[in-house]
């Protein structure tokens, strides 16, 4: 059994879990939930609905997500308001259900000789007043709360003294995650860990190990049964960190032993198109119509992709950078690189703005050379999307821009050489490969974001991939400023927008709605845009407005008057956030500023400084700021780095926003954090690249369980490859 493997492919199919879990695990884990002792039918349909708890082996895989120190007993007197959480020992009585309206709630008295607590239920009250026995002695464990002058106790944990001293997880108790409607039922963290108890402590329970002893010894892990109860009920704390190292070390390694896996058998097995020669083409455009000096990260970005193409092995890499770091015209000469060689390029984008923009960009920098390209969109007439089929097919189209129409059946290419997919997390797994399968070889791959990845993510999600990284603005780009101002400040701002204007400049103001919420008091679009239009009159001045629910005749209408100055302000939603180009708009102001991620404020902010006047990023945001609201929007005015911001979200948020929703088979850890345990998967990388280089196919006799798991996980677990 491999915790990284059982992890992800858990969250795949019933069907397939089954078939591979039976090949790894003993009789006992495969047992349903319902068998359990304290379980049933009833509890069994909760387990499965609520947790996705199916066997045993789902429950031994649902960790706690914290450990309390039960040693020490506090009294009713010591309670002043500053403790988090505290046991008590002492009687209860006086049980009464008080009515409120439609709402009903249970209390009791707790008394231990120094003063008395209010105990409170709002749910599960028939079964509490059920269970309660008066005047018996209880250890109840919860979170003081103040009210009305007095404390109380609001769903307390009750145990047995006897009872609890009897078993092994006296002092360090775990606590479990369950849903609201499982702990009306009586279903709550206590009782899972009854049931964990009665798991672990079956004589038939039992786990094969799947480390190698040569890692285990090193790092000092315990065996992987040792692990599991001590994550479950460990002895002490240390005994619990340990467990909780090897089991996070397990579930990364196995990651990174699958995804360097694949990427040597791309490189060593799966042959790749050559594209060897720099040609007239490429020349020509680099000599002739490039029209500006390249960076030297572009330069260095072209020389890995050059290195990559002339190999005879499929290239497959990440190329990271900021908002207007160059990304397209590193793309285009990489598909002049192709059209050298006499094969085909394409590119695909999300949307049709960003295509279309794409589309714009390379016809502009191509001007007159002799290279046929075309977009193909939803929106592609019948008549152009007929010619376009034709020209593919033949060879005559060389470079083919376009949004999801590209991986249509009807798509097919003479002889594609090389694919290239922007901001690819908007894509699924399977959209992506039926591009990589349009053709008899596969065709170097080279997928672009302009959201920087942190590493650790990178590692992790995209390891199966060369990375490269464009961290440098084109020369005579400034620095966007950016400040924040709260809403105090408004008539402030209207003045700088009206002497940007009186410049020439135009300016973008974003909101986060379109309309007004009774549940949510962010700006919405519409009051947004009537509020500026008072403010900014016509004819004077002429505004914008674009977001989602308008028609894309109309919405590519208000685009084009904005783009063409026709217009001095665009009113939006977050559509903007991709795929438009005003070198003239030099400010960005975002309403409701702390109501966006990180990521999507630095986007946003990328839609200025496009040009060579001073640019500007304005925050507006009310005066009320959580912690985490002040961080982000700190984080915006101290840095315009982009790789920065991103390793800040990824602290806040976590990885899962930032891996997208269309990202089939996102990462679904149970234990390890991208964001805590960056050291942890440099490790786990370096122990399986030393197994991998040493025993490429796991033959020796040492790594036969490592070949098994692999083999297994390979039917199974496919998330995150690209190619």
């Amino acid at each position: 059994m491999v915790v990284g493997l059982l992890l992800f492919f858990y969250t795949k199919s019933r069907h397939r879990t089954n078939f591979v879990t039976s090949q790894l695990m003993n009789e006992y884990l495969r047992t349903p939930i319902e068998y359990l002792k304290g379980v049933g039918p009833t509890r069994a349909e909760l387990l499965k609905k609520d947790l996705e708890v199916f066997t045993f082996h789902d429950l031994l895989f649902h960790f706690p997500y914290r450990h309390i120190d039960r040693s020490r007993i506090y009294t009713v007197k010591e309670i002043d308001g500053s403790q988090s959480f505290l046991q008590l020992k002492g009687t209860i009585s006086n049980l009464r259900t008080l009515t409120s309206g439609k709402s009903q709630r249970l209390t009791a008295e707790f008394f231990d000789g120094t003063g008395v607590l209010e105990l409170v239920w709002f749910q599960g009250l028939k079964w509490v007043r059920e269970s309660l026995k008066p005047n018996k002695t209880y250890l109840i464990f919860g979170k003081p709360s103040e009210f009305n002058g007095s404390f109380n106790m609001v769903h307390p944990s009750l145990e047995d003294p006897e009872e609890l001293q009897a078993k092994k997880y006296a002092h360090i108790m775990p606590l479990y995650n369950c849903s609201e409607k499982m702990k009306a039922r009586g279903l709550d963290s206590r009782q899972l860990m009854k049931m964990m108890h009665s798991l672990l402590n079956d004589p038939r329970f039992e786990l094969e190990e799947n480390l190698p002893e040569d890692i285990r010894s090193r790092y000092k892990f315990p065996s992987r049964k040792e692990a599991f109860i001590s994550i479950h009920f460990p002895a002490d704390f240390g005994s619990l960190q340990q467990a909780t190292q090897r089991l996070k070390f397990e579930e990364l390694f196995f990651i990174q032993l699958r995804l360097l896996r694949y990427k040597m058998k791309r490189t060593q097995v799966v042959n790749g198109i050559r594209l060897e020669k720099i040609g007239d083409a490429f020349n020509t455009f680099y000599s002739s119509y490039l029209p500006f000096e390249l960076t030297q990260a572009q330069k260095r970005v072209l020389k890995e992709i050059r290195g990559d193409v002339k190999r005879g092995i499929q290239m497959n890499r990440l190329v990271q950078g900021d908002v207007g770091s160059g990304k397209t015209v590193v793309a285009l000469m990489s598909m002049l690189m192709a059209i050298d060689n006499s094969y085909q390029a394409c590119m695909m984008a999300p949307t049709e703005i960003l295509a279309q923009q794409h589309f714009k960009t390379i016809r502009g920098l191509l001007k007159d050379m002799p290279v046929e390209t075309a977009l193909l969109t939803g929106n592609t007439s019948a008549k152009e999307r007929k010619k376009i089929h034709a020209e593919l097919e033949s060879g005559q189209l060389q470079i083919l821009v376009g949004t999801h129409a590209l991986i249509e059946d009807k798509v097919k290419f003479a002889n594609l050489g090389l694919a290239i997919v922007d901001e690819q997390h908007r894509f699924g797994v399977e959209q992506r490969a039926r591009l990589w399968q349009k053709n008899k070889y596969p065709p170097h791959v080279l997928v672009m974001t302009a959201t920087p990845i942190p590493r650790t993510l990178a590692m992790t999600l995209y390891g199966d991939l060369d990375t490269s990284a464009i961290d440098e603005l084109p020369a005579g780009r400034k620095p966007i400023q950016t400040v924040h101002r709260f809403d105090s400040s408004r008539l402030q701002m209207f003045g700088f927008i009206r002497q940007q204007i009186e410049l020439g400049r135009q300016v973008y103001i974003v909101y986060p709605l379109i309309e007004e919420s009774e549940k949510l008091s962010y700006k919405s679009l519409v009051e947004g845009y009537e509020s500026i239009c008072r403010e900014f009159p016509a004819p004077k001045y002429a505004v914008s407005m674009v977001h989602g629910k308008l028609k894309p005749a109309d919405k590519e209408f208000e685009m084009k008057r904005f783009v063409k100055g026709e217009t001095q302000i665009m009113v939006a939603t977050t559509v903007i956030e991709v795929g438009v180009n005003v070198p003239n708009a030099s400010v960005m102001v975002i309403e409701s500023a702390e109501k966006f991620g990180l990521s999507q404020l630095h986007q946003l902010r990328g839609r200025v400084g496009r040009g060579a006047d001073q640019s500007y990023c304005i925050l507006m945001s009310g005066n009320e700021l959580s912690a985490d609201a002040r961080l982000r929007l700190k984080t915006m005015v101290e840095t315009n780095d982009g790789f920065k911001i991103a390793e800040a979200d990824l602290k806040l948020r976590g990885p899962g926003e930032l891996e997208g929703k269309a990202q089939s088979g996102a990462l679904d850890l149970k234990i390890a954090s991208i964001s805590e345990d960056a050291g942890l998967i440099e490790l786990a990388r370096n122990e399986a690249g030393k197994i991998l280089n040493n025993d490429p196919n796991l033959e020796l006799d040492v790594n036969k369980s490592l070949q098994l798991y692999f083999n297994l996980y390979q039917q199974t677990a496919k998330w995150g490859r690209i190619s």
